[in-house]
């Protein structure tokens, strides 16, 4: 098999043209086996119908692979020639050629300083193109971030409402003067929490 890539011609036919050989050579092996053994099988009837026939089927199978042994050493050596063939006249395409998507090199050839710069400029796209991705899933992120925080948001202005609802139920509509009659509250069960530890303490102690 040719080592040469052959990278332009797989681009016309959409495969190589060693895989397309190579195919060839493996179906034709493949028919040739199938062939063997079917000639095999009709030797193997013939000689059950002649009588005091001496002539074993091991000795029909040894000359079987005997001769598939000697069509594929043959076949081996005219599919070389016939590869070399194939692969540089018929399956090539010649170098004065452009695929149709190529045609644009015409008009536009690209030296080897331009190509360098076109690698250079994608290169820096790539690069480009990977900053912004980063960038997107920080803000993506942040945007998280914010979610949680005015859901936290939103749980304190419930609470506040909470409160000043509180607030005029006790017949205070300022949310000031709400929170300063929670705070007088709290403090006075605060005081109440004190005074019940410090009579537990006294009757321990009596």
């Amino acid at each position: 098999m040719s080592v040469d890539p052959m990278a332009y011609e797989a681009q016309f036919f959409g495969f190589t043209p060693q895989t397309c050989m190579l195919r060839v050579y493996i179906a034709f092996q493949d028919y040739l086996f199938e062939v063997t053994q079917a000639v095999e099988q009709v030797i193997l009837k013939k000689l059950d119908g002649i009588p005091g026939c001496e002539i074993s089927p091991v000795q029909i199978r040894k000359c079987t692979e005997k001769f598939l042994g000697f069509m594929k050493g043959r076949f081996d050596s005219l599919f070389g020639k016939m590869e070399q063939l194939f692969l540089q006249l018929v399956l090539r395409i010649p170098p004065n050629v452009l695929l149709p998507e190529d045609k644009a090199q015409e008009t536009h050839p690209c030296g080897e300083k331009e190509f360098q710069l076109l690698q250079r400029e994608i290169e820096e796209l790539q690069e480009r193109y990977k900053t912004e991705a980063r960038a997107q899933q920080a803000l993506l992120a942040e945007l998280e971030e914010q979610k949680i925080v005015q859901a936290k948001l939103r749980r304190t202005l419930a609470l506040f409402d909470e409160l000043e609802n509180a607030g005029r139920d006790q017949g205070t509509s300022d949310f000031r003067e709400s929170l300063a009659f929670l705070v007088q509250n709290s403090r006075k069960l605060q005081n109440i929490r004190d005074s019940v530890e410090r009579e537990g303490k006294r009757l321990k102690v009596s």
